[in-house]
């Protein structure tokens, strides 16, 4: 588990995070959301003791990140890009890490393995692809078998294939009941990987909920279509339910599919499609967000 209680970190004058307080719990993905300069970095850098914060608390697994017993096979991180030696071989720079915290070098073959970089395990890091290097940055997350990941915008640079691959890899780490906390600014991927969903702004909490609460709670009422559709409307503005006539010839009505099947059962009118709608998670973040964003 990962808990942030009432988090603030100042730089001068530079409100970064001002009393944030969230939760990620095992099991579960939590996806970190936020505009550019909105404290996503500095939170999770506070995680791992990079830095002080002014006030507030972090913990992991209950314990704050230097009282930890054995930090490399209990947290796993990515905070840094190209944290690498770019003579160094993809093996030997997992090496180093390995050896750093007492890991065998099958643990570094397996991590290898895992990320699927075994073919390039010894060409120089220079010469590796940016999608390689996030490769080979969570393999040095994952020498550890840590209970708890920390990830911040592991998708930069991987292909679609790769994405995928990703998302396939962090949600099977969940299921075996490891805790994830997955910053990233690819929404779309997100409302496919995360669980539960942390959104900041300006250094504060703006929401936290399951995944599937949040983008309910945005519903937009009800996608309808009927070879009658007239008559659909007619007993729709009749029962004071507005309805909106759609490019494709559908309807999108202002309440519950429910509702509107009632109606439509009542009135004898023929159905062809009937969908509640919700808006996307792209829709939830910009309307929590909106104004917060800093130019990158």
């Amino acid at each position: 588990m990962i808990e942030v209680s009432s988090l603030t970190k100042r730089y001068g004058s530079v409100l970064a995070v001002d009393d944030l307080s969230f939760r990620a719990e095992p099991g579960r993905v939590t996806g970190f959301l936020g505009p550019n300069g909105a404290g996503k970095t500095t939170t999770l850098r506070a995680l791992v003791a990079l830095l002080h914060p002014t006030s507030g608390d972090t913990r992991i697994l209950g314990r704050h990140y230097p009282e930890l017993e054995d930090p490399i096979r209990t947290v796993g991180a990515i905070l840094e890009a190209n944290a690498f030696h770019p003579g160094r071989t993809g093996r030997n720079h997992l090496r180093t890490i390995a050896s750093a915290g007492g890991i065998g070098d099958a643990r570094v073959d397996q991590a290898l393995e895992l990320v699927d970089l075994t073919a390039a395990a010894n060409r120089r890091v220079k010469g590796y692809s940016l999608g390689m290097k996030q490769r080979l940055s969570l393999a040095g997350a994952l020498l550890g078998d840590p209970q708890v990941l920390v990830l911040d915008e592991p998708a930069n640079g991987l292909d679609p294939q790769g994405v995928r691959w990703l998302r396939d890899l962090l949600r099977a780490l969940a299921v075996e009941g490891r805790t994830v906390l997955v910053s990233s600014h690819v929404l779309t991927e997100m409302a496919q990987l995360a669980d539960d969903v942390v959104i900041i702004a300006k250094g504060r909490l703006m929401t936290q909920a399951p995944m599937a609460d949040v983008l309910a709670g945005g519903g937009r009422g009800t996608r309808v279509r009927s070879p009658e559709s007239d008559r659909l409307v007619a007993a729709l503005v009749q029962a004071g339910i507005q309805a909106r006539q759609l490019d494709d010839g559908a309807l999108t009505a202002d309440a519950e599919p429910a509702r509107i099947g009632e109606l439509a059962a009542a009135e004898r009118i023929v159905l062809h499609e009937l969908v509640a709608q919700s808006e996307s998670l792209e829709d939830v973040f910009l309307e929590l967000t909106e104004g917060a964003s800093t130019p990158s």
